[in-house]
């Protein structure tokens, strides 16, 4: 039987307000694993896929490097934007209006028990998603995420990654440049990595494109990908 998999479409919110939402269920999820595994319940825990979008706030993960950020409070204010450090993966990155944000809390258990897996999976999901625009994107060897000519001088990244897993549950994910005003990645050392570009699905397209034209894409390819069944959001 597939894994089921709640969908929830929160539009643009606040980082802090998507951050307790995850840490929610993903704490339900890791209680409910500790039930089964007590004998005290059978019921799987449940899987949810949240997407949405942030007001311009940079985040921190557990192995990042604080002076990636290269702005101070004072600037932050100006900008209206905010700072977090959070227990993901990763380094510092850049979320913001334009960017398609996506928290998958899988129970692992329920797919495959391979976190390596995972982020390739994700990866691909991104990857295939481009190239229904025409874009080929890519990996980069050593760098999660997915890139644009990543051999290359032109070498760009148009998507940045970083999880947390505990117990097989998942949480945190990926942020996929859309209509980002790239300009606010001048601010941080992206991923920690100093000497390589950003991009954008509208970039690198020179058109208009909007996060309600390539999400619905987005779910598709994960439901392929992971071969889940999607439960509406109640």
């Amino acid at each position: 039987m597939s894994p089921k998999v709640t969908c929830h479409f929160l539009g643009r919110i606040d980082y802090k307000a998507a951050w307790e939402f995850q840490e929610k269920l993903f704490q339900e999820g890791v209680q409910q694993k500790i039930a089964v595994r007590n004998g005290e319940s059978t019921d799987l825990p449940k899987n949810h896929l949240i997407f949405c979008e942030h007001p311009h706030v940079f985040t921190l993960g557990k192995s990042g490097d604080r002076q990636h950020l290269l702005i101070d409070q004072t600037e932050l204010d100006e900008k209206e934007a905010q700072f977090y450090e959070i227990n993901r993966g990763g380094d510092i990155t850049y979320h913001g209006p334009g960017q398609l944000v996506v928290y998958p809390i899988f129970d692992l258990e329920q797919f495959f028990t391979d976190i390596h897996k995972y982020m390739r999976f994700l990866e691909e999901a991104v990857i295939r998603s481009l190239a229904n625009f025409g874009i080929q994107g890519d990996r980069f060897a050593g760098m999660t995420g997915v890139w644009l000519e990543p051999t290359t001088h032109k070498a760009r990244k148009i998507c940045a990654m970083g999880v947390k897993s505990s117990r097989w549950m998942t949480m945190h994910g990926i942020g996929f440049n859309i209509c980002t005003d790239l300009s606010f990645f001048n601010h941080i050392v992206p991923c920690g990595i100093q000497d390589k570009a950003v991009t954008s699905v509208e970039k690198e397209l020179n058109r208009s494109v909007s996060i309600n034209e390539i999400t619905p894409i987005l779910l598709k390819e994960l439901t392929e990908l992971f071969g889940f069944e999607v439960i509406a959001d109640k």
